[in-house]
């Protein structure tokens, strides 16, 4: 072996993979590449050479390269795709600023079938040129479930994503995983939870290196393996219809009277919606929303990134998203009235009552010392001789506070929180609910704050007034109770597939934990769920619902928060859906008529009995 052979090293040099598909339930592609032919130069021993003291060097040969190359663009690519010479020398990084000798050039990305026939002919006439396939990513225009689906950036961009620490301690230890500073990687929602899936493997690209780190010999290529598809649970035809019920309702509360009054400040909506038995996320829906594709560069500029800075995070498993400027309104709002179905089932369970007991509601509920703090129902109602399921039913305040909230406290005390909060936690309220997702948030759960007494929190927790939650927590919520205390774990991906349409991973149902309450419970309970809501009028199926209305300030104003949840059928149910309004008033008139929507829709694709009535037309 030559004494030249022995100093030179070869080096894996990696090319990107295709980033494999995300597909909407019905197989349409919501994020997807296409592929790019990309001209690289490898800066070689022999036809670069870095400038010494001297000043002697090839520098003129790699500025004359650059003028043969612009000469071949100009006369063979597209017109709106041209580069100066002065474009072609600074991305041939002669400094090495960017990257290190051997680490091959972008020169142009985007070549036309002319300019690839024309290099790949004069191959022996550039050393160190070669085309490369690579991806450009793409997203559904009609921008389905965007917040959902995510969003790409630079990989150089990630540093501070915990997600990519230990892609980082990994780097150089297998050259088919090894990323590359200018890559473009997930960045939120499934395109970053299921990075390593979509990513692929690199192809790479090995050559030998000299003493100063300069390629030197001949190149060996190995190609790219494409990245696995994601089939997602989202169906776009109910998600779409879901996405314009929230801005139609938006729309609908600014100029329309609810519970007395207009409300002009609601400028957001949060829909999911699950299926009972199988955990499926059909419907993901943060509004207002944006278009994925503002990120083709990994970046935006300064004027666009100030129109979306309010919501492009997704709003119904975070608090981030809000209508308001500085996020003074979050997404995750008080959940009123829709506890008190596990509000009662608490008190029954803990033998605070019984389902044959009856409560005088008088209209109002006082507590604390002396009697000193009251709670009362809306609108002053008095409900008279009610039962545990018509408390349900006429949302009694009153019922919650005196048969739940106190009784609860005098059982245990101040351990009483700790009791509620485990409750809460068996139906995914302030707990991770295990969605595919990053970035999930546990809730706010007020009634750990210790500012005020455990009898003020735990009256105030049983009608809905101590616990802030998401869309997607609250969609859990429902469906454990349509499950009668099984609590499944939602999901967005189905199955994972290969290249070849080869299934490498199925998704199958999994029930987290199981709530066991005496089946007389959960029929009273659930047969108190049954508020009359306009927006259901002549809804085919019998269904069990809950409106509710939470109220917080903002600048000495008191604004209602519209909240509703549902599943239908009643008897084996299918679908649960839970919709957030911010600011939109009542939740029977701003949340429900979007459930409406979401069950019709979902009800054309799948059936809520199991006949798709798109089938019957």
């Amino acid at each position: 072996m030559s004494k030249q052979e022995m100093l030179l090293r070869v080096r894996d040099v990696p090319m990107q993979p295709m980033r494999g598909d995300i597909l909407s339930a019905e197989g349409v592609r919501l994020a997807y590449s296409t592929p790019v032919q990309t001209l690289y130069l490898t800066l070689q021993q022999s036809n670069y050479h870095p400038a010494t003291e001297s000043g002697k060097g090839n520098y003129k040969q790699a500025v004359e390269l650059a003028r043969q190359l612009k000469l071949a663009f100009d006369a063979y690519g597209a017109a709106d795709k041209t580069l100066t010479e002065q474009d072609i020398i600074d991305s041939m990084d002669l400094s090495f600023r960017m990257n290190g000798g051997f680490v091959p050039r972008r020169i142009k990305v985007g070549l036309t079938p002319e300019e690839v026939a024309y290099f790949l002919e004069r191959k022996s006439e550039f050393p160190g040129i070669d085309i490369v396939e690579e991806s450009v990513r793409h997203y559904d225009k009609d921008r389905v479930a965007v917040q959902a689906i995510g969003y790409l950036k630079k990989y150089k961009s990630t540093t501070d994503l915990g997600s990519y620490e230990a892609i980082r301690e990994s780097q150089g230890k297998d050259p088919a995983l090894q990323y590359t500073e200018e890559e473009f990687v997930g960045f939120d929602g499934l395109e970053l939870f299921y990075q390593n899936e979509l990513r692929g493997k690199n192809g790479f690209k090995s050559v030998s290196i000299n003493p100063r780190n300069m390629v030197d010999g001949v190149t060996d290529l190995t190609p790219p393996e494409k990245g696995y598809d994601l089939h997602t649970t989202i169906n776009k035809e109910v998600q779409l219809a879901a996405q314009q019920a929230i801005l139609d309702q938006i729309h609908w509360v600014h100029t329309n009277p609810v519970s007395g009054k207009v409300h002009p400040y609601a400028q957001t909506g949060y829909a999911v919606a699950m299926e009972v038995d199988t955990g499926n996320v059909v419907v993901m829906a943060s509004i207002p929303d944006y278009d994925t594709n503002l990120w083709p560069t990994g970046n935006m500029t300064n004027e666009q990134f100030s129109k979306i800075q309010e919501n492009y995070r997704n709003g119904t498993i975070s608090p981030f998203s809000s209508g308001r400027s500085g996020h003074h309104f979050e997404s995750t709002v008080l959940l009123g009235s829709t506890i008190k179905p596990l509000s009662v089932l608490i008190g029954l369970n803990e033998g605070l009552f019984k389902t044959s007991d009856y409560y005088t509601d008088r209209g109002i509920a006082y507590f604390g010392k002396n009697n000193s703090a009251r709670v009362r129902n809306s609108g002053n109602r008095a409900y008279g001789k009610i039962d545990p399921s018509m408390a349900i039913l006429h949302s009694s305040n009153a019922f919650m506070v005196d048969m739940v909230g106190e009784r609860l406290y005098n059982k245990y005390k101040s351990k009483g929180i700790k009791i509620w909060d485990e409750y809460m936690k068996e139906f995914g309220l302030g707990t991770l609910t295990g969605i595919d997702l990053p970035g999930e948030y546990m809730g706010t759960l007020e009634y750990n704050a210790e500012s005020e007494t455990a009898l003020s929190r735990l009256a105030y927790a049983s009608f809905g007034q101590q616990g802030k939650y998401t869309a997607m927590q609250l969609a859990q919520y429902t469906a454990t109770l349509a499950n009668r205390g099984k609590r499944r774990e939602p999901h967005l991906v189905n199955k994972i597939t290969n290249a070849d349409g080869k299934v490498v991973r199925q998704f199958e149902p999994k029930v987290l934990n199981e709530a066991k309450f005496n089946e007389a419970y959960w029929d009273e309970v659930i047969s108190g769920m049954k508020t009359e809501v306009s927006a259901f009028t002549n809804f085919p199926y019998d269904f069990a619902r809950k409106t509710g209305t939470s109220e917080q300030d903002y600048r000495g104003e008191r604004m209602e928060n519209g909240v509703f949840i549902a599943f239908a059928p009643r008897v084996n149910p299918k679908l649960a859906v839970a919709v957030v309004i911010p600011e939109g008033g009542f939740g029977a008139w701003s949340a429900a008529p979007v459930a409406r929507k979401i069950f019709d829709a979902y009800d054309q694709e799948y059936g809520l009995d199991g006949i798709p009535k798109k089938s019957l037309h």
